[in-house]
């Protein structure tokens, strides 16, 4: 994936009003200047902060909306009241507004200066009331945004600023996203359907269906040359299986799997999709069902359903943005079974093929076993186990009655033993906080059993995510839920999540 952060911005805009005099206004311009600076400098922001005049009238503010509105390379803005800024100015911009904010709850000093406070230093640091002022009118307009209260200078002030940073990148890029569905979803599958009029409303993305055979006839498109550069990246990346190594006696099929990998990636840049699903019910005109080629692609940051769950896919791809750099891995994922023992009960997520070698724990292995369904020959995958560490699942569904985002943090553990005949990639976790109370609340929220399994970004980023689509947000075990209204169907379950 290139840099999806490259090039990007995030206004900070200050806001004030005329009644203190020339003096103070300077003094707060200058004031917002350190306190972006110091941000963008000391705060490990993935995108450039850049302050942005002080706004001292509904016709200012209403402008800065607009431009705002209008910047392609602006993903959002910060805003901060440093005195009180009278919010009826601001009614007009924020009904304007379509980029994502954050209200940063601050101020310029860390301590009062007991010896020497009087009314002039009152008056200039107002954002006590001044932000709640201006917090009222956003709640008043029902404007989603971010809330972050604390000093600037401090740690996790800075970080909840860089992860919300993060989450407008992500939004931004659903904007724009190319959803390809290579044929339909599973037959006779119910929660990989879905309404997807509804979900480029909501989420900006649009999912368009294409058949198979625009990516097979692509399958001789690929010249000789390129197919066995392709393999020699093949034997310097993985651990090849004997038989697929050069002069081994399935390098064929290694070659027609990297066939495959140049077709799908000469697909999905023709048609501007950074997301896409297959199923392994429509492979016509393809020998195996694509494993490696999907898996690679992941990597890269390209979102993944199987099934033809282009849900899925999507929200991968929006948590690839959002986790760019953090190294920790993100993948599509399927609770496939579990561990019940008494003492510690887990869950083993895999899939059939397409587990993203990001959240490798070593270096993968290339493997070629055979699949059982879908009536193809053996396809090539690479088989590794994930590393310990925290990570987290997420679903979005759809209710009939709205999307729902449902997230549960889990812990991902090393396997107590080998697995040495299980020839897909896979992950063992214990959800938290524990196995039944998770999967209970799970199933009575309607959760899929497809999620996006990622390492590098949190719950809460998730629930800003959710906010900005105006959707249901519900994590298990946790009383933290968004305040969008709830479909009548998952409502009860949401009773039941709190309980845990």
């Amino acid at each position: 994936m290139n840099n999806p952060f490259a090039g990007k911005e995030v206004w900070f805009v200050t806001g004030s009003q005329h009644l203190y005099g020339p003096g103070p206004l300077r003094q707060v311009q200058a004031n917002a200047d350190v306190v972006a600076q110091g941000l963008a400098e000391e705060g490990n922001l993935p995108v450039d902060l850049i302050s942005k005049p002080l706004v001292t009238t509904a016709e200012e503010i209403t402008a800065i909306c607009r431009l705002a509105n209008d910047a392609p390379n602006c993903i959002g803005l910060i805003f901060w009241m440093h005195t009180f800024s009278p919010a009826r100015m601001w009614i007009q911009g924020l009904k304007e507004l379509q980029k994502p904010f954050l209200h940063l709850h601050t101020q310029y000093n860390r301590a009062i200066p007991w010896d020497s406070i009087d009314m002039d230093f009152m008056n200039l640091n107002q954002a006590a009331h001044g932000d709640r002022e201006f917090g009222y009118i956003c709640t008043r307009l029902g404007k989603s945004r971010k809330v972050v209260a604390g000093h600037w200078q401090d740690t996790a002030v800075q970080h909840k600023v860089s992860d919300w940073m993060r989450v407008a990148a992500a939004w931004q890029d659903h904007q724009q996203l190319q959803v390809a569905r290579l044929g339909d979803n599973m037959r006779n599958v119910a929660v990989t359907e879905g309404d997807k009029t509804e979900a480029q409303i909501r989420f900006g993305y649009t999912v368009n269906g294409y058949g198979i055979s625009e990516l097979a006839t692509r399958l001789q498109d690929a010249g000789a040359s390129q197919v066995q550069a392709l393999c020699r990246e093949y034997d310097e990346s993985y651990d090849l299986a004997t038989e697929l190594r050069p002069a081994g006696s399935r390098r064929a099929e290694l070659e027609e799997s990297a066939r495959i990998e140049l077709a799908l990636r000469s697909f999905l840049e023709d048609n501007g999709a950074h997301a896409f699903t297959d199923t392994f019910e429509d492979l016509q005109g393809l020998s195996q069902l694509p494993g490696l080629a999907v898996q690679r692609l992941m990597a890269e940051g390209v979102g993944f359903g199987a099934e033809g769950d282009w849900k899925h896919a999507a929200l991968l791809r929006a948590i690839k943005v959002m986790g760019f750099g953090r190294g920790g891995g993100s993948s599509f994922m399927e609770d496939y079974t579990y561990h019940l023992h008494p003492e510690q009960q887990l869950v083993l997520g895999a899939h059939m093929l397409e587990v993203c070698p990001s959240i490798a724990g070593s270096r993968p292995s290339c493997e070629i076993h055979p699949l059982g369904i879908g009536a193809r020959s053996d396809p090539l995958r690479l088989v590794f186990t994930a590393h310990a560490g925290a990570a987290l699942n997420a679903t979005v569904i759809d209710s009939g009655e709205g999307f729902r985002m449902i997230v549960n943090p889990v812990q991902v553990l090393d396997p107590p033993e080998n697995l040495p005949r299980l020839p897909v990639a896979r992950a063992l976790w214990k959800p938290l906080p524990d196995l039944p109370r998770a999967s209970e609340a799970w199933i009575l929220a309607g959760g899929a059993h497809h999620t996006a399994f990622s390492y590098d970004v949190t719950p809460e980023q998730l629930q800003d995510f959710a906010a900005l689509a105006g959707i249901d947000f519900q994590q298990i075990g946790d009383s933290l839920i968004h305040p969008a209204k709830q479909p009548s169907r998952v409502r009860a379950a949401q009773a039941v999540a709190l309980s845990v």
